[in-house]
């Protein structure tokens, strides 16, 4: 088995081994994984944090021993809380991350930071002060940063920045926590989880308090919560389906 860490900012992962191919998620700087299969310009690699997998351009990581992987692997994430902070090389060279971003790997990569960063467990009620780090980010399907974020993309990294693991898609998140019978039931953090017509999970978001909720469609937004779902405020329409909410922490 291959390693890899990656050393640069934000790095796609896609669907295929192609530039053209669907941006289905996204590597921030010092996230480590493993390699499942490598070509000549392409691997394939299943991401540590959420066992996420998808293809990744070889230019685009470096890879690492098991030793220094199992080192990085077995600590929390220690992570970047500026919404942009530089990282600095040994030729003195710059390199902008974003939110998020895992610091555990600095010395590996012979790198610096002198930004703000976290590494412990929050309490649940710094959540939605998480989340609104979030808002008004614009909607991109597999984003993860304060730049472009997507519905699962948001909670994921929201939880993340608090010490608590999210897996990476909607209807994989709603498989984690307990379930509540009722909104009323529910607290500020909690997930709510929304429906199409087939019954397929497609959409998340946090709960916040006076039933409203905060999530990423068209941009990270306050709507709305009943039981119907979510009702857009400014369209005035219902336009998600409340299937279930779960208590995580």
């Amino acid at each position: 088995m291959q390693y890899g860490i990656c050393n640069l900012s934000i790095v796609p992962l896609r669907n295929e081994p192609a530039n053209t191919s669907e941006l289905i998620s996204q590597v921030l700087y010092g996230e480590v994984f493993k390699i499942l299969e490598q070509r000549k310009s392409w691997s394939k690699i299943r991401l540590t944090f959420d066992s996420y997998e998808g293809w990744v351009d070889n230019k685009q990581y470096i890879e690492i021993t098991e030793d220094q992987y199992k080192s990085l692997h077995k600590v929390q994430p220690k992570l970047s809380m500026d919404l942009v902070e530089f990282i600095q090389d040994n030729n003195n060279q710059l390199y902008p991350i974003s939110l998020g971003s895992t610091l555990n790997g600095l010395s590996l990569l012979k790198h610096t930071y002198d930004g703000h960063s976290i590494q412990s467990k929050n309490s649940k009620k710094t959540i939605i002060q998480t989340a609104f780090l979030y808002l008004n980010t614009p909607y991109l399907w597999g984003g993860k940063t304060p730049f472009g974020v997507d519905c699962s993309g948001f909670t994921q990294m929201v939880y993340k920045l608090n010490g608590y693991k999210l897996l990476r898609d909607a209807s994989q998140q709603a498989t984690q926590g307990e379930a509540l019978s009722f909104i009323e039931e529910s607290e500020p953090g909690d997930l709510a989880f929304f429906d199409n017509n087939e019954g397929i999970i497609t959409h998340v978001g946090i709960i916040m308090k006076d039933n409203y909720i905060i999530h990423s469609s068209g941009k990270v937004r306050i709507d709305r919560l009943d039981h119907s779902g979510i009702y857009n405020v400014d369209t005035k329409t219902h336009t998600h389906k409340l299937r279930v909410i779960k208590k995580i922490i």
